[in-house]
């Protein structure tokens, strides 16, 4: 069956689909999102080249917005590949499981990488969050006891297994970390 002329081949789609959480319709709907971004730059149709070499510079809507593109951007810089987008929303999906979406809240949460929350990743969250409206008291407060209530081994930072426990007793975290196509 030949695709007529359109943004993708049935291969690039058939490629997609077996990485992704997202049907042939749902993938031509964030191609659509992704270039409304920047109608100017990205084609109309994208070969298998483009779909990894176009990216966009991450825009500023959410506080978290810079940090979560970094993490997906397959270089870490912020700048996205439609793969990285594509990416992004399937991980963000309704239908993403829980232990894959953990693992990227994680990643966002640590910001200097060093696959734990310490005291400064917990601060850098608790900023974005409150957009800085909080005075440096409060913010070593909410720090302190964000570790009292949830760093079980008391070594001042929190490992992946320690915030998965934590995400394990969050109801709303399946709501909260999820984006509708």
């Amino acid at each position: 069956m030949g695709n007529k002329v359109g943004v993708f081949t049935d291969e690039q789609i058939e490629a997609f689909q077996d990485c992704t959480f997202f049907t042939k319709k749902e993938i031509l709907r964030i191609f659509r999102r992704f270039r409304e971004l920047a109608p100017n730059a990205i084609p109309k149709v994208m070969s298998s080249v483009d779909t990894n070499r176009i990216r966009l510079p991450y825009q500023q809507e959410n506080p978290f917005c810079e940090r979560i593109c970094q993490v997906f951007s397959e270089d870490g810089t912020g700048a996205l590949s439609f793969e990285d987008f594509l990416d992004l929303f399937s991980v963000l999906s309704e239908i993403a499981p829980r232990e894959l979406k953990t693992v990227y809240a994680f990643k966002i949460y640590d910001f200097d990488g060093d696959n734990y929350l310490g005291k400064e990743d917990l601060r850098s969250t608790l900023r974005c969050l409150t957009r800085n409206e909080l005075s440096e008291e409060e913010v070593e407060f909410v720090v302190e006891k964000v570790l009292e209530e949830t760093d079980l081994d008391d070594d001042g930072k929190l490992s992946y297994i320690e915030f998965e426990h934590v995400i394990s007793r969050s109801p709303d975290f399946m709501t909260t970390f999820h984006v509708r196509i």
